[in-house]
């Protein structure tokens, strides 16, 4: 029996086989320690602190393929980190000649925080390009459907008509309010390098003239942005990233949650493009997509959390909070990346019903546009009296139509969608 494996995602279906899944595996996070020790050692090299030879070699050594993951997990409880033990195996890859040269000067936190760095921007980029595909899928539905008059609801009540086309601009508006974060934080991710507690000591006693150098030479070598001061106990990175995740995991999470409403059979307003399966109704088409999505919202603050608790970090370097930070940030860019996959796959198979939508404007009998009637009758009849008018008319669910008093009123709620097409439009001509 071969060893069962951590990292499949047989119970995470919300990322399971996404471009997050893969920019987050163990082999991924492997791949982005090799890159941080080769990039150290080219850094050096560019600087005077290293012979280009060994930079060349520690390169060419720094090949995840040829290092044993699952070694390197058992490996890491002696030491706390997995840094330790792929040094090892890193220097004696390299070879006698130019193995001293692999991780000089720097600290375990400086390569595990720059690896995840990198897992970050890797992870970033393709989430970046989902919520692009869904604000060019809400924007058409937006524009498409600018003028479909449905049912505002408040506190799950009817309130007053709204369109549709709103509803999805604002959908839209969250998405791109989630890009923005999510941009600048992609664009301000450092390089960590400060070695033992922060002063870049070590690599002056190595020959730097001047060590406050050497991490700009560092972050150009990995594309990373240079940082201004050693961020080890100094969290702002991941605090940055926790936040982004967890408000874009939520702004996906409100679409979700609305087309998880709408979709009600009793409701379907809306239909999710290809709804899933059941095991034992054969009727069914579930919503899966916004169900995936309204998972990872539920999650992604408990884990954001997390992040935010290890800012309150000791000292030069921290026991535990840098180590609490591994799991829930890894789990967080999955399970954003995989919202970010179905958000995509949903709003460009959202089918609207504008049938529907009509139908229920129709529920109540006219009150749904009560807001202006009372507007209305407040000069005739007076405020308290036209309030009490409409109120006994709902509570007899007689239709409006049939009162005296309105028998001249325009009760069509499609005339009462207030300046919705307008907001749509100005919503709309945000890029």
């Amino acid at each position: 029996m071969t060893a069962p494996s951590g990292d499949t995602g047989l119970l995470a279906p919300g990322w399971a086989g996404s471009a997050a899944a893969a920019a987050t595996s163990d082999e991924a996070y492997l791949r982005a320690l090799l890159d941080a020790e080769a990039a150290l050692t080219r850094a050096q090299a560019a600087t005077g602190l290293a012979p280009a030879e060994a930079a060349t070699a520690v390169t060419e050594a720094a090949d995840a393929g040829a290092f044993d993951v699952g070694s390197l997990a058992g490996r890491a409880r002696a030491g706390g980190n997995p840094v330790i033990p792929l040094v090892a195996d890193l220097t004696k890859a390299v070879g006698e000649a130019y193995g001293p040269y692999v991780h000089r000067g720097a600290t375990s936190q400086d390569i595990m925080d720059t690896a995840t760095m990198l897992v970050a921007a890797r992870t970033l980029d393709p989430v970046l390009a989902d919520l692009g595909r869904t604000e060019q899928a809400l924007s058409r539905l937006a524009a498409e459907h600018r003028d479909t008059a449905m049912p505002g609801r408040t506190l799950t009540q009817h309130a007053v008509p709204t369109t549709f086309g709103l509803k999805a601009a604002g959908w839209r508006s969250l998405v791109l309010d989630a890009r923005d974060r999510m941009r600048a934080v992609r664009e301000s991710l450092p390089a960590q390098l400060g070695g033992a507690a922060g002063t870049l000591a070590a690599f002056g006693a190595y020959g730097a003239s001047d060590p406050a150098g050497l991490p700009e030479a560092y972050a150009r070598e990995l594309g990373l942005r240079a940082p201004d001061l050693p961020w080890h106990t100094l969290r702002t990175p991941i605090g940055d990233l926790a936040g982004c995740l967890a408000f874009t995991a939520g702004a996906l999470g409100k679409v979700a949650a609305d087309v998880l409403t709408l979709s009600r059979t009793e409701i379907a307003e809306v239909v999710e493009g290809s709804g899933g399966g059941s095991s034992a109704m054969p009727h069914k088409a579930n919503p899966v997509r916004s169900t995936l999505i309204a998972s990872a919202a539920r999650r992604a603050p408990q884990l954001a959390a997390t992040l935010y608790g290890a800012m309150a970090a000791e000292d030069e370097r921290p026991a535990g909070a840098w180590h609490a930070e591994w799991e829930p940030l890894r789990d967080l860019l999955r399970l954003v990346g995989g919202a970010a996959r179905d958000a995509a796959e949903l709003a460009r198979g959202l089918r609207v019903r504008p049938e529907a939508m009509r139908e229920h404007l129709d529920l109540t009998h006219g009150s749904i546009v009560s807001e202006r009637l009372s507007a209305e009758l407040a000069p005739v009849l007076g405020r308290a009296r036209a309030k009490e008018l409409l109120t006994r008319l709902a509570s007899e669910e007689q239709p409006l139509a049939q009162a005296p008093e309105l028998a001249d009123a325009d009760l069509d709620p499609t005339h009462y969608t207030g300046s919705a097409g307008t907001l749509t439009d100005r919503a709309l001509e945000r890029r």
